[in-house]
C-alpha cells in the first residue's frame, strides 16, 4: 500500500470517529441529572414561567434528545458551536480567542522539553552508565513524577514570591497590555508590530509555565530517546558501521539517531497533542486563558455547549497530529513509503 493511499485512508476514517466522539460527548454531557436552565436564568428568572418557555425553545430544551443530537450535528456541519450558556457568546468565538494561549503555552513547552530532552537521551545512552547518564534518569523520573500542581506552585513561590526573579501569574504584565492583535499569539504580535516592550514580557510571562508544562514531556523524550538509542547502538549494522572506520558522530546522528526516531515521533506527536489541548493545571496556576481553563470552567457551570465544543477541539486535535505523525513516519523510514 502506498503512502498516500494509506493516509487517505486515514483521513476518511478521521469522519466515522468524528461523528462517534460527537455523540459519545453528547450521550455524557446530558447524563448529569441538572436542569441547564439554572445555569441559563438567573434565579429571578427561573420563577418566571414565560422566561423559562422562552429559554427552554431557544436553546432545543423542549426536543427530544436525538432531535438535539442531530441539531447539533447539523450545526457542527455549518460551524456552529452553539452558544455559551455562561458567556452567552458562540462557542466557536469562545474557543478562537482561547486558542492562542493554549497554542503559545503548547509550542514554549514542546521547545523546552525537545531542546534538552533529545540532548540529554542521546548523551545519556552514548554514555551508558556514566555520571551523565544516572542524572539524566534522576532528572526524568522527577520530572515524570512531580505533580504539574505542586511544581507550578513551588516555582512561583521561589522565584516569584521570594526571589522575585519571574514575574507573576498571567500572559503579560497589566500594566502594559496586549499587543495588536493579529494571531493573538503574543509573542508573534509583539515582534510583528515592533513592541518590543510586549514581547520581553510576554517572553518572561511564559517561561515558568512552559517549564513546569514541558518537564513532564521532556523527561519521557529522555528516557524514550536513551532507550531506544541503547537498542539501536547495539544493532550489527552500527558495529559494521563503526568496523568500516565511520566518524562516531556520523553513526549516531546519521545511523543509529534515524532508526531510533520512530518510536520518539510518536511521543512527541502524543505529547504535543497533549499540550495543545490545554494543561488544566498549569493554566490554572499560572492564570493562563487557555483552552484547559476554559473546559474546567464550562465543566464547573455546567456549560454543555462550550464544553462538548472544548472537548470536540481537543478530540479533533489528537486526530491532526496523529494524522501528521503518520506522515513524519514515511519520510523518517523509506520502508513505510514502499508498502
Amino acid at each position: 500500500m502506498k503512502l498516500a493511499q494509506h493516509l487517505t485512508r486515514r483521513i476518511l476514517l478521521m469522519i466515522p470517529m468524528a461523528i462517534g466522539i460527537t455523540l459519545l460527548l453528547f450521550v455524557v454531557t446530558h447524563i448529569v441529572p441538572v436542569n441547564p436552565l439554572a445555569v441559563i436564568l438567573t434565579e429571578k428568572s427561573m420563577d418566571d414561567p414565560e422566561a423559562v418557555r422562552a429559554a427552554t425553545e431557544k436553546w432545543g430544551l423542549d426536543k427530544s434528545l436525538p432531535e438535539q443530537y442531530l441539531i447539533y450535528l447539523g450545526n457542527l456541519l455549518k460551524g456552529d458551536l452553539g452558544v455559551s450558556f455562561k458567556t452567552k457568546n458562540p462557542v466557536a468565538s469562545d474557543l478562537l480567542t482561547f486558542l492562542p494561549a493554549t497554542i503559545e503555552l503548547a509550542i514554549g513547552s514542546f521547545i523546552f522539553a525537545i531542546l534538552l530532552g533529545l540532548p540529554l537521551g542521546i548523551i545519556s545512552a552514548v554514555r551508558s552508565k556514566s555520571p551523565i547518564d544516572h542524572f539524566t534518569r534522576i532528572f526524568s523520573l522527577l520530572g515524570a513524577s512531580m505533580p504539574p500542581f505542586w511544581s507550578g506552585l513551588l516555582v512561583l513561590f521561589v522565584f516569584y514570591y521570594k526571589l522575585q526573579w519571574a514575574p507573576g501569574p498571567g500572559r503579560i504584565d497589566s500594566r502594559i497590555g496586549a499587543p495588536q492583535k493579529i494571531t493573538g499569539l503574543y509573542l508573534f504580535d509583539a515582534l510583528w508590530t515592533g513592541n518590543m516592550e510586549a514581547f520581553w514580557s510576554s517572553l518572561s510571562h511564559i517561561v515558568l509555565p512552559s517549564v513546569i508544562l514541558g518537564w513532564f514531556t521532556l523527561a519521557l523524550v529522555a528516557r524514550i530517546t536513551r532507550s531506544s538509542m541503547l537498542e539501536t547502538l547495539s544493532q550489527d549494522y552500527i558495529r559494521t558501521a563503526r568496523a568500516k572506520g565511520l566518524v562516531e558522530r556520523l553513526v549516531i546522528f546519521k545511523h543509529a539517531l534515524r532508526n531510533a526516531l520512530i518510536p520518539l515521533v510518536t511521543l512527541m506527536g502524543l505529547a504535543f497533542a497533549g499540550l495543545m489541548s490545554g494543561a488544566i493545571m498549569t493554566e490554572t496556576i499560572f492564570a493562563w486563558p487557555g483552552i484547559g481553563r476554559y473546559a474546567v470552567e464550562a465543566s464547573t457551570n455546567l456549560d454543555y455547549p462550550a464544553l462538548t465544543g472544548a472537548t470536540l477541539l481537543i478530540a479533533i486535535i489528537y486526530m491532526i497530529v496523529n494524522l501528521f505523525v503518520d506522515m513524519l513516519y514515511g519520510f523518517i523510514d523509506p520502508r513505510i513509503r514502499e508498502e
